[in-house]
């Protein structure tokens, strides 16, 4: 019997953002929460691997996650094992996200592709506030964005939403003054009107949403800035909103409640039982899958958390995967001959 090798595909960073666009991505992982809610897709909790972000030991302070996820629509399973650290990446200038994700053929298991992850995990969580937005607030509504965070994820949650809504202003706060004015100048060409910097974080609530992608442990989002008719993303590791937004909240909208109410915004009420599942209104694959209305009324304060599953990231993999098939690009390496 002759040997068979299996090839695996390697693809770099640099590779993957040829290869696939913000639009694809945002339409990735609309299709991908449709199959959340349609059942279609299989995601299990992540499981997280703390290595001093909030341990005492080992003093990393970093984490990382592992998570698998099966794609019905594409025929597809993988996992990302991914991360953030500070301390001493943050010393050596890396990039606070570090990331890798691993294809397999789901009818074999032989593994189809190994890739970079952070450039899939920052654009799909730009894309999954901006498909939450496609389904809350109504596609092709003109947007006013208030921003919390003026790093990597403030510029992909803008290039999201930008997809799919004008944005005709934002007001953006971040407690480094020269962030927020990088990020004005970045993201000029993708917004319709003006780029407010805030110098008081208040300011920042005064749009029709408020996403806060920081890095903050302080629950800085206050109730009193939490005006009907706002959609709030507390999407941080850490809460970033007072608690009387989470209790005083209209609804509660979330990707995966397993993970969403152990990890971020909702950790604590969800750790200490002062939360649970029948609390929340809906997740985003049951809005995509018309399973529960969306739009928010202009009465209700609504908090939503995609707090970040496997499975986009499969999907935008597999999609990254399918093109360097097409197009011949990417390397190959055989780790095991049967």
């Amino acid at each position: 019997m002759c040997a068979v090798k299996v090839e695996t595909m390697l693809l770099s960073q640099k590779e993957i953002q040829s290869l696939v666009t913000v639009k694809d991505i945002v339409e990735c992982v609309d299709k991908t929460f449709q199959g959340m809610g349609n059942g279609t897709v299989v995601n299990p909790t992540k499981v997280n691997l703390d290595l001093g972000e909030a341990a005492a030991f080992p003093p990393y302070a970093g984490f990382m996650n592992a998570m698998p996820a099966y794609i019905g629509w594409c025929d597809s399973a993988g996992i990302k094992w991914a991360g953030g650290f500070l301390g001493e990446r943050k010393e050596q200038g890396l990039p606070y996200i570090t990331s890798m994700i691993l294809l397999i053929d789901p009818h074999l298991g032989n593994f189809r592709a190994v890739m970079d992850g952070a450039y899939i995990t920052n654009m799909r969580t730009g894309a999954q506030t901006a498909v939450a937005l496609k389904y809350m607030y109504g596609k092709g509504k003109n947007i006013h964005l208030g921003l919390y965070g003026a790093g990597m994820q403030g510029h992909t949650q803008t290039m999201a939403i930008a997809e799919l809504f004008d944005i005709t202003e934002v007001t953006v706060y971040d407690v480094s003054r020269a962030a927020a004015e990088r990020y004005a100048a970045d993201m000029k060409p993708l917004v319709k009107g003006r780029i407010n910097i805030a110098s008081d974080p208040r300011d920042a609530a005064n749009g029709d949403i408020a996403v806060c992608v920081t890095q903050s442990k302080e629950e800085f989002f206050k109730y009193e800035w939490f005006r009907p008719g706002t959609i709030l993303f507390p999407m941080g590791s850490y809460q970033e909103c007072s608690d009387e937004c989470i209790e005083k909240a209209d609804k509660i909208v979330v990707d995966h409640p397993g993970q969403a109410l152990h990890r971020g915004a909702l950790a604590k009420h969800g750790t200490s039982g002062r939360l649970t599942e029948k609390d929340l209104y809906a997740t985003i694959g049951e809005l995509a899958a018309g399973k529960k209305k969306g739009v928010v009324a202009p009465n209700e304060r609504v908090i939503c958390i995609p707090i970040g599953t496997g499975a986009m990231d499969v999907s935008v993999a597999t999609l990254a995967w399918e093109r360097a098939k097409e197009k011949g690009i990417g390397g190959t390496y055989s780790f095991v001959e049967y």
